[in-house]
C-alpha cells in the first residue's frame, strides 16, 4: 500500500465509526420511539456538520498553500500537527472512559431537543457530529503533510470513512456485532503511534521554521540498511512517520510521547459509572440490553472502552 494510505485509512475508520455510531444512535432512537418525522432534521444537522468539516479542511489547505511563505507555512503546519496530537490524545482517553455513556447521553439530549422544536433537533444533531468531523479534518491535514502533493492520503481517508459508514449501517441493521471495547482499544493504540509520528513531523517543521535548533543533528542514520522503497518502509513511514535519519529532537519527541501515553492508555482503568434506570418494584437488575433503547447501545456501545 502506498505511503500514508494506512495511517489515513485508520484515521477515517476510527473517527468515522465514532460519528457513524452517533448518527445510528440518534436514528434508532427516533425510529424506536415512533418519531420518524424528525429524521429529516437529524440528517440536516449531520449534513451541515459534514459540510463544515470539509470546509474546515479546505481552509487549512488553502491557508498553508496560498497565503503563507515557506517559514510561515512550516510553523503553521507545526502548530496544526501539535494541535492534532492534543485532540487525538484527549479523544482516545475520553472514549476509553465514557464510551458506554454515549447512547444514554445522546438520547437524553435528543429528547430535550424534540421538546423544543425542529431547529433544536438540527442543532443537536449538528453538535453531536461536528466535533468528530473537525477532529478528522485537523488530524487528516496533519497526517497528510508528509505525503503532500499526492492523492494517497485522501484516498486512505475516504476508504476509512466508507468502511465506517458501512459498519455503522450493518450495526444498525443488526447484521453484525462488533466488540467496541476491543475495537477502540486497539485502534487507540495505533492512533497513539500515528500521533507520535505527527508530533515528530511537527517538531521537524519547527526546526525547518528555525524555532527549534538541531535540524542537521541526527539521532541515528540507518539509511544504509533501510530501503525507503520497501513495503515495510511504506507502512512504517505512512502510519508512524518512521524515517531512517531523524534528528535528535524528532526522536526525543516521538519516544517522550509514545511511551508514556501508551502505558497510560493500556493501564487498567475503572470505567465511568452508568446510572441505573428506574425499575419496577421487585424487578431484578437491568441487563445491558435493557438499559438501552436502541440496537447500537444494546449490542456494543454499553461496553466500557
Amino acid at each position: 500500500m502506498g505511503n500514508a494510505l494506512l495511517g489515513n485509512y485508520l484515521i477515517g475508520l476510527r473517527e468515522g465509526l465514532e460519528a457513524a455510531l452517533v448518527v445510528t444512535i440518534l436514528v434508532a432512537f427516533l425510529v424506536k420511539s415512533d418519531r420518524r418525522s424528525s429524521l429529516p432534521q437529524v440528517w440536516l444537522g449531520v449534513g451541515v456538520a459534514v459540510a463544515l468539516s470539509v470546509g474546515f479542511g479546505a481552509v487549512l489547505q488553502y491557508v498553508a498553500r496560498d497565503l503563507l511563505s515557506f517559514e510561515s507555512r512550516e510553523l503553521f503546519e507545526a502548530v496544526t500537527s501539535i494541535a492534532a496530537v492534543v485532540f487525538v490524545t484527549w479523544m482516545i482517553f475520553w472514549m476509553r472512559r465514557f464510551a458506554r455513556l454515549i447512547a444514554r447521553d445522546l438520547r437524553g439530549k435528543l429528547e430535550h431537543a424534540l421538546g423544543i422544536g425542529a431547529f433544536a433537533v438540527v442543532a443537536m444533531a449538528f453538535l453531536a457530529v461536528v466535533r468528530e468531523g473537525l477532529e478528522t479534518a485537523l488530524l487528516f491535514y496533519a497526517a497528510a503533510q508528509a505525503a503532500s502533493g499526492t492523492a494517497v492520503p485522501l484516498l486512505g481517508l475516504l476508504a476509512g470513512l466508507g468502511t465506517s459508514v458501512l459498519l455503522g449501517w450493518l450495526i444498525y441493521a443488526g447484521a453484525i456485532r462488533i466488540n467496541l471495547t476491543s475495537f477502540f482499544r486497539w485502534t487507540g493504540v495505533l492512533l497513539v503511534l500515528v500521533a507520535a509520528g505527527i508530533l515528530k513531523y511537527g517538531v521537524h517543521d519547527l526546526q525547518e521554521a528555525g524555532v527549534l535548533p538541531g535540524l542537521n543533528t541526527l539521532a541515528f542514520d540507518i539509511s544504509g540498511v533501510y530501503d525507503p522503497s520497501a513495503w515495510y518502509a511504506a507502512v512504517l513511514g505512512g502510519m508512524f512517520n518512521i524515517t531512517p535519519a531523524p534528528t535528535v529532537w524528532e526522536t526525543v519527541a516521538w519516544v517522550a510521547y509514545a511511551v508514556p501515553v501508551l502505558i497510560l492508555f493500556l493501564w487498567p482503568v475503572r470505567p465511568a459509572p452508568q446510572p441505573e434506570q428506574a425499575r419496577p418494584a421487585g424487578a431484578g437488575p437491568a441487563g445491558p440490553a435493557e438499559r438501552t433503547s436502541d440496537p447500537v447501545a444494546g449490542r456494543a456501545a454499553a461496553e466500557p472502552v
